[in-house]
């Protein structure tokens, strides 16, 4: 995964000259896959290393048997806060600049600072038919295709979309396959969350429902942490869009301590699930949990995992334990599941499962990290989806 990406672009817009950036890291078939998200001060190394996360997690999710053929890999990046008055406006600009990519080669849709309803109805003000239209052509039926995608994202559990769920659904999956081979119980162990918005919030409920005691989770205002358990049901309840909690709702037992708090918190588990590069070389002493499970996108830097590894401390990495939703998207879509959130959440599980149970096994049996281990998985099978598609650049 050392290669340059096939296309690597970035964008100035003419209004406000906040930059967007484009990568393309591979192509399957002509098409890539991946989300496009907008936070204050995302570079182009940054999307590029999403980009390659992309390929990877498209490779390992490569079934024979499946209908869900996987696509190449690519990331889009806006430089600008969500909240920003003049964020809808620059996304707008930023689609019709890259509309030619997103007709012939990028299938893209909500990431960090997006959601999908915003990423469709800019979308459309751009001209285009949709930001998944470049897979059309790969469909065997495009039109029965196309509905049961929108039957799927029509779906509600409990007052929440389905879409809004399956991810969470995976990496709540990836910490119990965890904690099965390591043969720890389900209950009494703790688990500490970084950001309660769409993957946190829902890998926060999936935990909680499986007998875990969630003990601590931060959003942008802070940590509110409990160690005896936090009443994850209300504080999901009293989430805003930007997954930022009410502070009213907190029992009197709930403390509220600085942002940080999560790291260091008497945790077993830590889930960063907000931003990228959370734990660094120098707060990753802060860590006491046996386990990160990476439900954001590139949380914990190269640097830090190494330290975290020499202190018995296991990371699951992001491009297995976060690729749930996309792959989500491609199984509905292809037809290998419909539109039915208990098939849904059976085939996640199912596929989840088997790719942390292979990953932990590869990492035990060859001495090295799991990511590493990710890495040589994916080493594997990208000759066998290039022999059988072909175009693999």
């Amino acid at each position: 995964m050392t290669t340059a990406p096939l296309i690597s672009l970035t964008w100035t817009d003419h209004v406000t000259g906040r930059q967007g950036h484009l990568v393309v890291d591979r192509l399957v078939r002509g098409v890539s896959s991946g989300g496009l998200r907008m936070r204050p001060g995302c570079t182009l190394e940054e999307v590029a290393g999403l980009a390659r996360g992309m390929t990877m997690k498209e490779a390992l999710h490569y079934n024979p048997q499946g209908r869900y053929i996987p696509l190449g890999g690519a990331k889009g990046g806006i430089d600008c806060d969500p909240q920003d008055p003049a964020a809808y406006g620059i996304l707008v600009r930023y689609l019709r600049a890259v509309r030619p990519y997103i007709e012939r080669f990028w299938t893209t849709g909500e990431d960090l600072g997006l959601t999908q309803d915003i990423v469709d109805r800019a979308a459309e003000e751009a001209g285009l038919i949709s930001s998944i239209q470049a897979v059309y052509p790969l469909l065997d039926d495009e039109a029965a295709a196309r509905t049961r995608l929108a039957d799927a994202f029509a779906v509600e559990v409990d007052g929440i979309g389905l879409d809004a769920l399956v991810g969470g659904c995976g990496v709540a999956e990836s910490v119990l396959a965890a904690l099965d081979r390591a043969g720890v119980a389900y209950e009494g162990t703790r688990v500490s969350v970084q950001g309660l918005g769409t993957m946190g919030g829902a890998t926060a409920r999936f935990l909680a429902r499986a007998g875990l005691s969630i003990v601590a989770v931060a959003d942008v205002k802070g940590t509110i942490a409990n160690q005896e358990g936090l009443d994850v049901e209300a504080l999901l309840s009293a989430r805003d869009a930007y997954g930022v909690v009410d502070r009213s709702v907190l029992r009197a037992a709930d403390r509220e301590l600085p942002g940080g708090a999560w790291l260091s918190a008497d945790a077993d588990v830590l889930v960063p699930a907000a931003v990228s590069y959370a734990v660094t070389e120098a707060n990753q002493a802060q860590i006491t949990a046996r386990w990160i499970i990476e439900a954001a996108n590139m949380p914990v830097l190269a640097e830090a995992e190494e330290l975290l590894a020499a202190r018995g401390i296991t990371v699951l990495p992001d491009v297995v334990v976060n690729s749930g939703t996309n792959a989500w998207w491609w199984w509905t879509l292809f037809g290998d599941i419909g539109a039915d959130a208990d098939e849904a959440f059976a085939y996640t599980r199912r596929s989840m499962r088997a790719l942390i149970d292979q990953m932990l096994a590869r990492a035990e049996a060859d001495g090295i990290t799991p990511r590493a281990a990710a890495h040589a998985i994916v080493a594997d099978r990208l000759p066998v989806i290039a022999d059988r598609f072909g175009w693999y650049v």
